[in-house]
């Protein structure tokens, strides 16, 4: 078993869902999208699977509701960060 290709954190979908449904990775390069996941990541915390299929049934909607305001959070502080110290 490869770890890297078995295991992900969920959070990493959720956070570049939120990044391209906010426009970002058209409007910003690659090192600002790179510094933006980093800095949203770690502010969140992990939440490891194996196959997304278990989180889309597995997963309250509740559960999923509060993960989607959790990234949301994330990515506008690690925004705030990145544009005030640019």
């Amino acid at each position: 078993m490869k770890l890297d290709d078995d295991i992900h954190n969920y959070y990493e979908k959720l956070t570049l869902d939120h990044i391209v449904e906010l426009g970002l990775d058209s409007e910003k390069d690659a090192e600002y999208l790179a510094d933006l996941c980093c800095i949203s990541l770690n502010l969140l915390p992990p939440r490891y699977i194996r196959y997304e299929v278990d989180m889309a049934f597995y997963l309250p909607q509740s559960e999923r509701f509060e993960m989607q305001m959790k990234v949301q959070e994330a990515v506008a502080r690690a925004q705030q960060f990145l544009d005030s110290n640019s």
